[in-house]
């Protein structure tokens, strides 16, 4: 084995001692100790520790330096003992160090227990160097592996964590349709059963390796001909999946519908945003701006207190949505010739006058300053209140749906349309949009419009869900927060809109109780999506054949050197 290996094995080892080490310091790995994936197996805390190691292993051989297994097998033995280093030397400072939590406040006693295995100092840390090496060297035995093979292991892998890191969502939705003693076999009091790690690992990964070698052919074959014979079965699965959405409130329960709620909000003002950022490029930092004065408008109009007028939901929903409409077009008329870093700069500073405006007592006697608005009206159907008591969460749902289904309706017209096209061409070259005859006041300003109209929608059913609003809930994290579930999911992509909201908003409401560290790991999956995957999770069609088109040439321009950047200058 080479120098060059062993220094690149000794180099990412050491990174991702200290990345584990810093999890370890911060409190995350004892923080999330807390919950079992495998009951009495395994802990969501081990799954972040000994992940590091496993990593590093991968990361540490380079299948085009050296093919040989005995090279990959050691540079990842090597990678998983100096990333348990770091740890170990955690575990001394601890011992030697009796006022360490003066500076390292997180670093307990049940963290030592958890890096030692409860085996104490000197034993543990011998353990804990063994484990890591270990796990390095499962790390690097992945590139060993067929491909065939790779992928169902990892699928069956990454299966197993999810559900046993949701069992206890699972088991509350299974409650009220499953015997307890059933339950029981499969769940324990935290996490799920061994048996039951065993059997969803096999079901996964067996799927997985049979969808990759016959089920995906398959599929295409039964889809192409389905769609080539008769509509019958794509009509079959549409109404399936559409009763299942309808359904969906009463399978979860009103805990779960309110996280749905609040994620369906979300994609509600995600999808507005889109047509800003994604369809006509402009960047735009205070979306909560029109978020707020949809909330505020709704409820100074429904309010049954002293600054409300008591208006019916009905009416007081199409203004909010026109009130931030007008309000995105009075923010497009000063910032028309405005682009990139200074247009976001204007819009930034335009959500914050709204905030500071509404928290103000400038306005106290208007809109309530710091008070908020409280009493806010709630929608009628035929005069039955079905947005009340305990089950206003689930009949909520409902509103929210329509909401998205209409927002998706609009998007989608809107893409496919002229004024789409032309929102595409202003977001390539605001000069050549200009020169091919587009009008760009009115193309931006409708952008604007458009968008903050989705906006105003959302903030009028916030509120009247809330039934109160107060300036607290208009923070510039709110626009962050969408525009960062736009990147995630695929800038421009309706499908991305929906996944990116699942994956930022949904799933750290499931983990409410690591709510402390829910913007690191926020800015590292940031980081870790602009790196991996700059289109998203779900791109759409244009903006992945323009990065990739983007990466293509960068590369021909790399290959050919500078004589040809030279060529073509002069060109």
């Amino acid at each position: 084995m080479s120098r060059s290996i062993i220094r690149r094995a000794i180099q990412i080892g050491l990174l991702f001692g200290v990345i584990a080490t810093s999890l370890s310091a911060i409190g995350m790995v004892q923080a999330f100790n807390e919950r079992d994936i495998i009951s009495g197996v395994l802990t969501f805390g081990q799954v972040l520790l000994f992940s590091t190691a496993i990593i590093a292993g991968y990361a540490a051989y380079r299948p085009d330096e050296n093919p040989k297994a005995g090279s990959a097998l050691a540079s990842g033995l090597i990678a998983g003992i100096m990333t348990a280093l770091p740890l170990v030397g955690l575990i001394i400072l601890w011992a030697i160090w009796p006022d360490i939590r003066d500076a390292l406040v997180n670093v307990t006693d049940g963290l030592i227990e958890i890096l030692t295995f409860g085996l104490g100092t000197g034993v543990g840390s011998v353990v804990l160097i063994g484990v890591m090496a270990i796990m390095g060297l499962i790390g690097a035995a992945f590139h060993l592996l067929p491909e065939r093979i790779e992928r169902p292991i990892l699928v069956g892998v990454f299966t197993t964590i999810l559900i046993g890191l949701f069992a206890d969502i699972f088991r509350n939705i299974l409650q009220g349709f499953t015997p307890r003693t059933v339950l029981r076999v499969f769940f324990g009091t935290a996490g799920i059963k061994p048996l039951t790690a065993i059997i969803v690992f096999a079901v996964s990964a067996g799927l997985s390796a049979w969808w990759s070698a016959r089920g995906r052919e398959q599929y295409r074959q039964r889809f192409t001909a389905a769609g080539q014979q008769s509509p019958r079965s794509r009509r079959i699965v549409r109404v399936l999946l559409v009763l299942l959405i309808l359904a969906l409130p009463w399978i979860l329960g009103i805990y779960l519908t309110n996280i749905v709620d609040q994620v369906g909000l979300f994609i509600l003002m995600g999808l507005g945003l889109n047509i800003v950022v994604g369809y006509a490029g402009l960047l735009d930092l205070g979306y909560v701006a029109f978020f707020a004065i949809g909330a505020y408008m709704m409820g100074l109009l429904t309010s049954t207190g002293d600054l409300g007028l008591g208006l019916s939901f009905w009416i007081a929903l199409p203004v909010s949505l026109m009130a931030a409409a007008t309000a995105g077009i009075l923010l497009g008329i000063p910032v028309l010739r405005m682009r990139g870093d200074y247009l976001a700069i204007v819009t930034l500073g335009f959500g914050e006058i709204i905030r500071v405006l509404v928290a103000s007592d400038l306005l106290k006697s208007i809109i309530g300053g710091a008070q908020g608005i409280i009493k806010i009206g709630r929608p009628s159907i035929l005069g039955l209140p079905l947005f009340q008591g305990q089950q206003a969460q689930q009949h909520f749902y409902y509103l929210i749906l329509a909401g998205v289904v209409l927002a998706i309706f609009v998007s989608s017209r809107l893409r496919d349309s002229k004024l789409g096209r032309q929102w595409m061409a202003l977001r390539e070259d605001e000069d050549v949009a200009e020169a091919m005859g587009i009008n760009l006041v009115k193309t931006k300003l409708l952008a604007f419009s458009i968008g903050a109209a989705f906006g105003g929608l959302a903030g009028g059913i916030f509120a009247s869900r809330l039934n109160s609003i107060f300036p607290n809930s208009f923070a510039l994290l709110i626009s962050i927060n969408v525009l960062s579930l736009i990147i995630v999911g695929g800038i421009g992509s309706i499908p991305g809109v929906i996944l990116g909201a699942l994956v930022l908003v949904g799933l750290p409401e499931l983990l409410s109780e690591f709510n402390q560290y829910r913007l690191l790991i926020y800015g590292a999956v940031l980081v870790a999506m602009m790196i991996l995957r700059p289109e998203g999770l779900w791109p759409s069609p244009i903006r992945k054949r323009e990065l990739h088109a983007a990466a293509d040439d960068s590369e021909i321009a790399a290959r050919e050197g500078p004589m040809h950047e030279q060529v073509h200058d002069l060109m």
